[in-house]
Parts: C-alpha cells; structure tokens; sequence
C-alpha cells in the first residue's frame, strides 16, 4: 500500500504527485522551548486540503527553496485535518529556517507518509505512553485521540522528561490532558528553581507503576538510548515484545522507500515505519550502528 494515499486519495491516481510538493501557507508560528517552535500550516489548494487525512503518528516532508526538504512529524490533532502542526527543533539549516518563518510564508508539504500508532485497534486496552524531549510531538496527536475517545480504553499514562523544565513541550496543557484521564508524570534530568517533580531520566518513571502485562501497551519516541531503556522496563515488568510499539527517526529523504537513507536491517523508515512493533525490530534495534 502506498502510505500516501491515507491523506491523499488521489494520489494512486496520479503517482506523479509522490514526489511534488504542494504549498501550504504558515499561519502561524509558536515557540515551544528553546529551540523549538510549532508551525500551523493551511494547503493551499482547496481541494487537496478538503480531502487530507493523517492518522496519528505519520510525518510530512517539508521543504524550503534553497535549503531542502525534512521528514517533520504532524503534531496537531487528526480530526482537525484543515490545519496541520508541526513541531521542529532547529537542528540544521532547514530546520533553523522553519522555525524563523513568519505567517504568510509558503513551505512545501509532502504527505502523509508513514506507519501510524494503532490506537483504533488498542480499543480496551491500558496505554503507556513514554517519550522524551521532542520525541513528544508524534505522540500528541496520540493523545488528542485518546482524550475524544477516552471511555474505549483503560489506564493511559505518559511518562515524559526533558533536559530541564524549561524544555517540556507543550506544559500548558497538562491540566487538560488530566482533566479529561490522562495520568501525566515528568521527570527532568536537570531541575531549575521551583521544580518539584522527580530528577532522572524517563524510563525510571516506570518504577511508579504496576501495570498489567497482558493488558498494557506500551507507546514509545525519543532518543533512541531512551527507547532502549525503555523496552528494557516494559520486559521487566513481563510486558510481551508485541505489546512494545517504537517511533524510529532516521535520515529520510522521499518518504517512499526510494532512496534507501533510512534503512534498518530489511525495512525503510519512512515506508515500513516510523511506527514498528518492537518484536519486528528486535534482531536489529540493538546493532550497533545500524
């Protein structure tokens, strides 16, 4: 199947638009934490943006003319599909570059691509969520979806940690996302004055919880050392390596399994994953340098 026609069912019918970028103009640009801003784009064409779809969990290519294109998650809410979010962090010059824009520039957008969080098939179950740092912008639509559908599952949680409290993305919706039955517990590995929460790196939050293994699901994106950590928690605590689902982030240039850049072991990241259950990516997730 082609990722794509997710969000674009025309696409199948004109494979040309793969690799052709559409324009989307910036409405707004919102600085998160140092370093890191939110975009809130709008397509342009009317009819493309009528019929975009995304499901939680699948990124866009993003383009600048003159500095390239980045695989960039979708951050915003997928029952809102008419404006579209997206969270960077400056780390290249692309990125610098987005997050410097101001409403009424025009990017170019590619997508949806990608393997989402199957969150429609987890109906009933508990949900873990565990991410750090910006690792917290693909899992956001993630929760926007379990807040809408909160009756349909059990105990949801996110564990989440930053640098420093001042790096904690999106902090002024906790208190939402509690209200409506998410537990939410932080961590920082570097507290500031008036930090009261726990000092240390994510995976340790697990110890405040006893979940049931063969109910709980575990959904996991950041650095790839903490992702390690994680799994390692989920098994202590017997949750089977199928109920371990990982968001990979690699180098990826087309979004189509074209260009090879983001291969692990057999698979493409950008056609295969981001999404993978842990037990598809066990033989290769603990090579090192693969």
């Amino acid at each position: 199947m082609t990722h794509l026609t997710v969000g674009m069912p025309w696409a199948s019918s004109h494979p040309e638009t793969l690799l052709a970028p559409w324009w989307a103009e910036v409405l707004a640009v919102h600085p998160e934490t140092p370093g890191v801003a939110t975009l809130t784009l709008r397509l342009e064409d009317d009819a493309m943006r009528a019929g975009y779809r995304f499901r939680p969990g699948q990124f866009n290519m993003l383009s600048l003319p003159g500095f390239g294109e980045a695989a960039i998650s979708i951050s915003s809410d997928p029952a809102a599909p008419e404006t579209l979010r997206h969270t960077v962090r400056a780390a290249g010059s692309l990125t610098r570059a987005l997050t410097r824009l101001q409403p009424g520039a025009r990017v170019g957008l590619r997508g949806p691509f990608g393997v989402p969080w199957p969150v429609e098939a987890l109906r009933g179950e508990d949900i873990i969520i565990v991410t750090g740092g910006v690792g917290l912008a693909p899992l956001r639509p993630v929760i926007a979806y379990l807040r809408r559908h909160r009756e349909d599952y059990g105990r949801v949680t996110l564990l989440y940690g930053a640098r420093t409290p001042a790096d904690l993305l999106y902090a002024g919706e906790y208190q939402a996302w509690k209200h409506d039955g998410i537990e939410v517990l932080l961590t920082v590995d570097r507290a500031a004055e008036g930090w009261r929460g726990p000092v240390g790196v994510v995976p340790v939050l697990f110890y405040r919880l006893r979940p049931h293994p063969d109910r709980t699901v575990v959904f996991s994106c950041g650095p790839e050392i903490m992702m390690h950590f994680v799994v390692y928690e989920a098994m202590a605590r017997r949750i089977p390596f199928e109920r371990i689902y990982l968001s990979l982030e690699r180098n990826m240039k087309c979004g189509e399994g074209l260009c090879g850049h983001c291969q692990v072991g057999p698979y493409f990241v950008c056609r295969d994953g981001p999404v993978f259950r842990y037990d598809a990516l066990a033989p290769f997730f603990h090579v090192e340098g693969l």
